[in-house]
């Protein structure tokens, strides 16, 4: 007795199909029960809980050997989410449902013992496969149901136990396709616990943020313990323009395959913000792994990722980040295939002047040597300094705003400016296949980011004085046009260059 039963699994950021073969004989010597196709040890296991699921929901039967395939059978397979495919394939081999009613449907999920339906990672790229592919639906848990139905014009089908599944493909009981409220899932008002209304002063720092969010750009904050740092990081995703649908789905997709998605709230509606501690590695930041998943900068995609205490990290693990903060991807090859996950973040990098943190500072005396001071800064090594755009110091807070009542810009007011800066970019690079300032080429700097003459000479001096390097020249550049962008002009003065020249000089003062 054979059947064969559709499922899925996730490669990367993309999903495959695969098929549950189950071959079942009657007869034999030994009792077996053999699962091939590459199983990893959740797949191998998936036979103690599907027969016993199977014994608690009354549908279990005697068989002396039973046989189950994943194919494609050289890619391996990982998960507990075959479960439901192969109980459904046991019980159509047995010929237990009706002829035809498991065909052209996508069956997922993960048994517990008593025949319940957990929730899976992954849901959302196998729904989106479901529907690329032609299927007529996917049965899945009823905790992803919310999750697969972001995916339009797809029957969802939610169960809460095998017993359903088996009742609804004997056409005894009937699932209704979830119907998810569009209202709920996109138009509900985004709401974050933080706001730059609470950051007294700094305003120059907020300034440099607002400019960061209007282009995308890179920003380093560099300033005493205490100074408002880490405060002003975790502020800047609610200044930041708002998520369109696809760049939701794009985020939802690799939170969906990490498993960090909760069924109360299966879309991410926020822009991310990672925060890895210093002595995270190469691969968790990055990506990567035996069975490679995204990493923090992956996670942080469409978002922000914040790197605190900027030279504590491992030199190799900041390296690292070069070639996702230049491709916006990072790119994982292993023997046998290769893959690329999305990674178009903001890093914003905050560390103190010195070892002991008070270099610079009016109130307290530094205590580190210039040796200790140059060794300290000179981790971050210059290359990864160059794709920073903003270098912006954090001073002490002077007393008289720590201890006073002022209050600065809401959130949203800022947010609207970044959203109507970015709006122009989008409507300027209409055709261009990129969406930000910070994105702009060689080839489109010279179109789009001209500089008046008197402006060009101010940019000259300012190189000769600081020496910056060509990177840096067309950083300025870049910053110049999204400063212009925000005061809602076309053509870029030479106001806009001197504020872009003086969000590049930290690199000259400690680096130089």
């Amino acid at each position: 007795m054979f059947s064969r039963v559709s499922s899925a699994a996730t490669i990367g950021v993309e999903a495959f199909v695969v098929h549950a073969e189950v071959d079942i004989r009657l007869t034999g010597i030994n009792t077996s029960f053999i699962i091939v196709g590459l199983p990893d040890a959740a797949v191998k296991e998936s036979k103690e809980r599907v027969l016993t699921a199977l014994r608690n929901c009354d549908l279990y039967a005697s068989m002396k050997r039973l046989t189950v395939n994943l194919a494609p059978a050289d890619v391996r397979k990982e998960g507990p989410s075959f479960d439901l495919a192969i109980a459904v394939g046991i019980l159509a081999a047995r010929g237990e449902v009706e002829q035809g009613s498991h065909e052209n449907k996508l069956f997922i999920g993960e048994l517990a013992l008593d025949g319940k339906l957990r929730r899976v990672s992954g849901v959302l790229p196998i729904a989106l496969l479901a529907k690329t592919a032609g299927f007529d639906g996917i049965v899945l848990p009823a905790d992803n149901a919310r999750e697969a139905a972001l995916v339009e014009n797809l029957n969802v089908f939610p169960a809460e136990t095998l017993n359903d599944v088996f009742l609804f493909l004997r056409g005894m009981k009937e699932i209704a396709p979830f119907s998810a409220d569009e209202k709920d899932l996109w138009e509900a008002g985004v709401e974050y616990e933080v706001d730059f209304s609470d950051v007294k002063g700094q305003e120059h720092a907020k300034r440099a943020l607002e400019i960061a969010s209007a282009g995308s750009h890179n920003a380093i904050m560099v300033g005493p313990p205490g100074a408002g740092k880490t405060m002003l990081a975790r502020r800047l995703p609610t200044i930041l323009p708002d998520l369109s649908r696809e760049e939701c789905l794009a985020v939802t997709k690799l939170y969906s395959i990490a498993g960090l998605l909760r069924g109360d709230k299966p879309v991410v509606r926020t822009r991310p913000f990672r925060s890895p501690h210093h002595t995270v590695s190469n691969v968790a930041l990055v990506g990567g792994g035996t069975f490679p998943k995204p990493g923090e900068v992956s996670l942080a995609h469409h978002g922000v990722l914040f790197l605190d205490e900027l030279p504590e990290f491992k030199r190799d693990v900041l390296e690292a980040l070069r070639q996702p903060m230049e491709d916006g991807m990072v790119t994982i090859a292993r023997a046998t295939t290769s893959l690329t996950f999305p990674a178009t973040f903001i890093l914003v990098g905050a560390m103190n002047p010195c070892p002991c943190g008070w270099f610079g500072d009016y109130t307290r005396e530094c205590v580190c040597t210039p040796h200790q001071i140059q060794r300290y800064v000179k981790k971050i090594s210059g290359p990864l300094l160059d794709r920073i755009d903003i270098h912006v110091e954090v001073p002490r807070l002077d007393t008289a705003k720590l201890t006073g009542d002022y209050t600065g810009e809401p959130s949203s007011a800022i947010r609207e400016r970044a959203n109507n800066a970015r709006r122009i970019q989008h409507e300027r690079y209409r055709g261009e296949r990129i969406f930000s300032n910070a994105e702009l080429g060689t080839r489109l700097m010279k179109k789009y980011c001209r500089l008046p003459q008197s402006a060009e000479d101010l940019l000259k001096s300012a190189i000769k004085k600081f020496g910056f390097t060509a990177r840096a020249y067309d950083r300025i550049r870049k910053l110049s046009r999204t400063i212009a962008d925000l005061a809602g002009r076309e053509e870029i003065l030479d106001q806009d260059v001197a504020e872009a020249v003086n969000l590049r000089t930290l690199d000259r003062k400690y680096w130089g």
